[in-house]
């Protein structure tokens, strides 16, 4: 019953459970070298140059061409800044690479790590081999010092020309030692929850501001450099807490995700775009004869997870490492929307994905708010299409939660089942600089006991948001703050953690007030 919800919001994916540490490692971002430094004295014109691979819709266009000592000019040095700079642990390894294309012989890149105050706290030297074609090359370096706001630097010593490209560092010790994988130490903490479910990836990002923004699955899985990186949803939804730095790389992408579901040993809860964008934003909507295609990526994805590896989907699957299923059972389709153009884009999803695979459990909208026109209306349609799970979401202060605490006393026992998929107490809305605190998580303990009485109803439940990041939140409160270093886990996070460790079997008759 109760999960956890993971949306790339407040830095949670880049600069957050996914490891690396360098930003914009590809020069794909809007300013082509948004987070990097060029570092020469004197500055040589034409020395550093961005240019595009020939071809149309390329997933990754764009690469570096440097021109190392040319005419006795000055060494170039590239600094990185990092996610709101970049963690280093004493004695800790990383592991740096880059694609390389040159035909200069004798060339050497020196990898610095370097601490707030520019001081080297970790170098090493790779030796660039001659090739016609982009090659990764890789090196292993070791920190000497701690620093949460570290910086990188690589330059160059020889003479010659050459191109760069997915430029990375990651620490050694990711989640499971994985290569290029996630930030063990944030895992951990969704791990010692022991979740039932994990619900990804948005949230408002699967919508998008408009269509073209919208998440879309097939484009995050297969080799990381073929995975095309789009401006992240909160880059610029809150005028208070811009993030023009913030895009998703899909480094980490819909196999990860499965993966990780799979690691904590939580069922795995995708959710799709329904052909709809934010309706608050731009509510742009497919049209109904163009919507195929997105039925189609929903019906590839359950293929994809469960499908055998002889089969289009199961095959790239088990290409990526895991011949096994991932044994999806839940798949929900649009986020928040609404409105009788949610119902009948959802009717086609419904219709396509029960005729092909009758035993996966869909989980629809219930818009934005769990009472008011919108919520009746879709409440009423959805039990009327015999909806298995319908999603309610709940940001809201603390009474309303004390007060709600026997919202599912009263709800029909048989047909459609309910999903509290986002919720948390709230002390002034929905925005602002709002602090976790005991008093919101007592509150939230009150409603999710309500929950668990009535779990013949209420199947599933999730916190929201799940991370943020001290130095680039965009929402708060959330369930687990983090630095580059460290991270914690919050009183909500303690209240959800002792739930869904401690899982009721048993309703205990209380009366306070005279109240039952």
């Amino acid at each position: 019953m109760w999960g956890v919800f993971f949306e790339d919001i407040n830095f949670g994916a880049d600069g957050g459970i996914y490891a690396e540490l360098i930003k914009n490692r590809s020069f794909e971002f809007f300013k082509p070298l948004m987070g990097w430094k060029i570092e020469q004295k004197p500055f040589v014109e034409g020395a550093v140059t961005v240019l595009n691979r020939a071809g149309e819709n390329l997933p990754n266009p764009r690469f570096l061409r440097l021109k190392s000592g040319i005419d006795n000019q000055a060494p170039i040095a590239m600094l990185n800044e990092g996610f709101r700079g970049m963690g280093f642990k004493e004695k800790n390894g990383y592991d740096f690479s880059v694609q390389t294309r040159t035909t200069a012989t004798g060339l050497k890149m020196h990898i610095e790590l370097l601490d707030a105050k520019n001081n080297q706290i970790g170098a090493t030297v790779l030796a660039i081999q001659p090739s016609a074609d982009f090659t990764k090359q890789a090196i292993h370096l070791v920190a000497t010092a701690n620093e949460k706001k570290g910086q990188c630097r690589i330059w160059l010593e020889g003479k010659g020309t050459i191109d760069l490209d997915m430029v990375s560092l990651f620490p050694e010790d990711t989640w499971k030692k994985r290569p290029g994988g996630m930030r063990a130490d944030m895992i951990q903490l969704l791990a010692d929850m022991k979740p039932g479910f994990i619900r990804f990836p948005g949230g408002c990002i699967v919508e998008g501001f408009d269509l073209t923004q919208r998440y879309q699955w097939k484009k995050t899985i297969g080799p990381i450099e073929d995975r095309q990186l789009i401006i992240n949803r909160w880059n610029f939804e809150f005028s208070n807490r811009n993030a023009p730095d913030y895009f998703q790389t899909f480094g980490l992408g819909f196999y990860e995700y499965f993966q990780l579901a799979e690691d904590i040993g939580a069922a795995p809860l995708p959710i799709l775009n329904c052909g709809m964008a934010c309706q608050f934003n731009s509510a742009e909507f497919v049209q109904m004869d163009q919507l195929n295609p997105y039925v189609q990526d929903a019906l590839d994805l359950i293929e994809f997870a469960n499908g055998s590896v002889s089969s289009t989907w199961g095959a790239k699957r088990a290409a990526m490492g895991h011949p096994a299923p991932f044994n999806l059972k839940f798949l929900g389709i649009g986020n928040e929307n609404w409105g009788p153009q949610y119902i009948e884009r959802l009717a086609h999803f419904q219709k396509a994905i029960k005729a092909k695979y009758p035993e996966i459990h869909l989980v629809t909208s219930s818009g934005t708010d769990p009472s008011g026109a919108r919520y009746e209306y879709l409440n009423k349609e959805l039990r009327g299409m015999n909806a298995d799970i319908i999603d309610e979401h709940f940001y809201r202060n603390r009474d309303w939660f004390l007060q709600n605490a026997k919202r599912y006393d009263t709800f029909p026992r048989t047909g459609s089942k309910v999903m509290a998929g986002e919720y948390a107490s709230h002390a002034d809305g929905i925005s602002g600089n709002k602090k976790n605190n005991w008093q919101s998580a007592l509150s939230e303990a009150a409603f999710m006991t309500g929950l668990e009485r009535n779990a013949d109803v209420v199947q599933l439940a999730s916190y929201a948001p799940l991370f943020a990041h001290l130095d680039a939140w965009q929402w708060a409160p959330d369930l687990i703050w983090v630095d580059n270093l460290q991270s914690y886990g919050t009183p909500e996070y303690h209240v959800q953690k002792l739930y869904s460790l401690n899982k009721g079997n048993k309703a205990v008759e209380t009366t306070w007030n005279k109240q039952v």
